[in-house]
């Protein structure tokens, strides 16, 4: 899950401690819907006007929108003080293409994975695999960039989230 946040400090600071999150109707209309809308314009239930607190932050007018499947969805939301937006779904579009997790890993990607995941050391691994030492290395190097993971903890942890081991 990537999440960035610029909205007004004070503005996150009471939305975290509110919990919005859980009954904002720019989320509600995310999970619900596809496609762009204004603040405006979105008709879920906002019984603790949510969106109209958020004017007292500058928040005036406001553009959200969804894109993916339910099991990879982006949710983007931004606003502005002065006038509505007119480009901001394509660059969500971008983020959202950009960020978009793999659906498969090659089987040696996969195999070097597992061997980690399961506790062995790289030589170990290597030996199992019938592979080079380095060659295992550059396994598990094209596996966090196919992951984009920073370390292989990480790629173990987002194959297993994918389900791709």
């Amino acid at each position: 899950m990537l999440h960035h946040q610029t909205y007004p400090k004070g503005w996150t600071d009471t939305y975290t401690e509110e919990a919005y999150a859980l009954r904002d109707p720019i989320i509600a209309w995310g999970f619900s819907e596809t496609g762009t809308t204004r603040w405006s314009e979105i008709e879920q239930l906002d019984p603790l006007n949510i969106l109209g607190k958020a004017k007292a932050y500058g928040m005036n007018f406001g553009l959200a929108v969804s894109i993916g499947t339910m099991q990879s969805r982006t949710i983007a939301s931004a606003s502005r003080s002065d006038r509505e937006f007119t480009a901001f779904a394509a660059l969500a579009n971008d983020l959202h293409q950009a960020t978009e997790p793999p659906t498969t890993l090659t089987t040696a990607q996969a195999e070097a994975l597992k061997c980690v995941a399961e506790g062995d050391r790289y030589a170990a691994a290597a030996a199992k695999l019938n592979i080079s030492e380095s060659a295992f290395k550059a396994r598990l190097a094209s596996a966090r960039s196919n992951l984009l993971a920073r370390t292989t903890a990480e790629a173990i942890q987002r194959a297993k989230d994918y389900r791709l081991i």
